[in-house]
């Protein structure tokens, strides 16, 4: 993967001890669903991943006007998934928010920008991850066009590029574990959606 040109190198100094990201995943609250993403409760955010109980979540997904996605390398501090590869940005809605407002509010936290979005499709899934935590979610698929300049926020991102859809393909067939599970649950829809509707909007 050719990484992508950061203006803020700053931005990458990770702190790990007493990261808020850790402080966060033990107090926030996130949105219990049933199968049809009714809300049945609430619940801490970790006490749900320890359980594995389905809850409400969304991905954000950006390309540029190359076509290109943006993709995310999580940080040293987060609670699962450390160093791996995913989409955009990704997390749960707070309880009574918006899910589109969440997606929205999340980007500007983690990349320190806006964009339209657009919700493409949702889709329920169950992963086991680490620290003995199991992702189940009913997740809202969003995405989006952007070409400025990004800032990540250290404490959710260790690096960010814009690679090309083969090549994250391939590297997905041959380098599976470099990337988070929904992410490659998510991957082969999101690729249908940006052969019909991006791919040709880039050529045309």
């Amino acid at each position: 993967m050719t990484p992508y040109t950061i203006e803020n190198k700053e931005a990458f100094e990770l702190v790990v001890e007493d990261s808020p990201v850790a402080t966060l995943m033990n107090e926030q609250e996130v949105i219990l669903v049933n199968e049809q993403d009714e809300a049945i409760g609430t619940m801490k955010k970790m006490e749900a991943h320890e359980k594995g109980l389905l809850h409400r979540a969304f991905s954000v997904f950006i390309f540029d006007s190359r076509g290109r996605m943006l993709l995310q390398q999580r940080a040293t501090g987060k609670y699962h998934g450390a160093h791996l590869w995913t989409n955009a940005c990704c997390s749960h809605p707070f309880p009574g928010e918006v899910v589109y407002k969440a997606a929205e509010r999340r980007l500007r936290e983690e990349l320190g920008f806006a964009a339209p979005l657009h919700e493409l499709f949702s889709f329920t899934y169950k992963a086991e991850v680490e620290n003995n935590l199991v992702e189940h979610e009913f997740d809202h698929v969003f995405a989006g066009r952007y070409d400025g300049s990004i800032q990540p926020n250290s404490q959710e991102v260790s690096d960010i590029l814009y690679e090309e859809m083969s090549e994250i393909k391939k590297q997905i067939e041959t380098e599976p574990l470099r990337f988070t599970s929904w992410f490659k649950i998510a991957f082969p829809r999101i690729e249908k959606w940006w052969k019909e509707n991006y791919d040709a909007n880039v050529k045309s």
